[in-house]
């Protein structure tokens, strides 16, 4: 089965919990703290292995879950850092975070990784908060939450030459006579139900990939046929070959089919049309053909290669000529890598919270301290201090006060309430 998109939930193991320990020996006077830190919880990595063209290992799979870091210990001991997921791609990988829109990565090249969802850090055990006017700390951390990302994956594959047309003009034929590939061929519409490619070799010794694209009809971008399936895979192609009928064996003409296609392409991505074309003229060995390419000429400025499939005759020359453009067409990125390691947008950087007031209580929000109150262990008076502290650092303090917040309002972070204090 051939599987080009997924859609799937990613969750990065989240970081051990520290450790709250004393060092209590004999022979040890004020022996202090001595818990240690939580490991790192595991990544997920998406990593290219060029041996796999599908995405039906992930196809049943809802949710992609990394381990837990382990928790810190007595005696200093930090736990273990989990393992990182790595999961195994297509060649031609592209991942989208559903719910930004945003690319996160494009896989386009060979052995390429890239972390998809970070593992969260460990929790700090009480040793670490030992400082010089605060000797025997009596809190340590939880560890932090794993990435989460709702993710839409789809494969879009790397070929230097897609073949298009409608369905029975021959493209199947085609890539079977001057590659290996081995395409089903029969006499009706869509016998071909997934993209084929081929590795084709040039008359100079030089090779490329071709890639023969089923299902284009009248519709195709809005999901008539099969080629809303597989347009996406023409993005990556650098020649834009239309395989069409001359013989218009099937009532067709010729032009209109040519016309067709290339409105499909253009409702699909504009940017399609800006891939330089050529025209293969295919059932050149049937009677009409002649004539219909005359007519076709008057209308068309492309270069136009005239082959029969069917006899194997003017394929090596299109192969040669093919060769020769892609030697002047520069390799271009599907997307504008902007960043290194295949990561393409990053995502702006919020505020560190927001406050808004739901009836008579105020309601502070925002990543960054939902994450430090998720780590806080409210399991002592140090603790409890100790993240009050971080709120009047950060400025909520004096942002309830501008507020209008009055003593002994309710505050609430998530599903924790408090009294607010002057």
């Amino acid at each position: 089965m051939f599987v080009d998109e997924v859609t799937i939930k990613v969750e990065a193991g989240a970081g051990g919990d520290g450790c709250t320990a004393f060092r209590r020996e004999k022979y040890v006077p004020m022996g202090g703290p001595y818990g240690g830190n939580g490991g790192k919880g595991a990544s997920i990595i998406f990593k290219v292995d060029e041996g796999l063209h599908t995405l039906l290992d992930l196809r049943y799979q809802k949710t992609l879950k990394g381990d837990k870091g382990e928790n810190g210990r007595g005696k200093n001991q930090h736990g273990a850092a989990a393992k990182d997921m790595v999961v195994k791609v297509p060649l031609g990988t592209v991942v989208t975070d559903l719910d930004t829109n945003l690319i996160i990565a494009d896989l386009d090249s060979k052995d390429a990784e890239v972390v998809i969802a970070k593992g969260g850090r460990g929790g700090r055990g009480n040793t670490a908060f030992k400082t010089q006017t605060n000797t025997a700390p009596n809190y340590s951390e939880k560890g932090e939450e794993g990435e989460k990302r709702n993710l839409k994956i789809e494969v879009k594959l790397l070929a230097d030459v897609g073949l298009v047309g409608l369905p029975s003009v021959g493209k199947s034929t085609i890539i079977s006579c001057i590659s290996k590939s081995k395409p089903k061929i029969a006499a009706y519409h869509f016998t071909t139900l997934k993209p084929n490619l081929g590795v084709v070799k040039a008359t100079d010794g030089t090779s490329f990939v071709m890639a023969d694209l089923p299902g284009l009809i009248e519709g195709a971008s809005r999901g008539e046929g099969l080629g809303d399936k597989f347009l996406r895979h023409i993005e990556r192609t650098r020649i834009i070959a239309h395989v069409i009928d001359m013989s218009g064996s099937e009532g067709r003409d010729p032009y209109e089919d040519y016309l067709l296609i290339n409105k499909e392409l253009e409702t699909f991505n504009k940017k399609l049309m800006q891939k330089p074309q050529i025209i293969i003229a295919n059932k050149m060995d049937l009677a009409s053909s002649k004539e219909n390419l005359a007519k076709f000429k008057e209308k068309v400025s492309l270069e136009v290669f005239e082959v029969s499939a069917a006899t194997n005759k003017g394929l090596q020359k299109v192969v040669d000529a093919l060769a020769t453009k892609l030697k002047e067409i520069p390799t271009k990125k599907l997307y504008d890598d902007e960043v290194e390691s295949h990561i393409l947008y990053k995502f702006k950087q919020e505020e560190p919270f927001t406050i808004t007031k739901e009836d008579d209580v105020w309601v502070i929000s925002g990543k960054e301290i939902e994450r430090i109150f998720k780590m806080t262990k409210f399991t002592s008076e140090e603790a409890i201090y100790r993240f009050a502290k971080k709120l009047r650092r950060m400025g909520i303090d004096d942002a309830l006060e501008k507020l209008g917040a009055k003593e002994n309002d309710q505050v609430r972070i998530l599903d924790f309430y408090f009294d607010y204090k002057d």
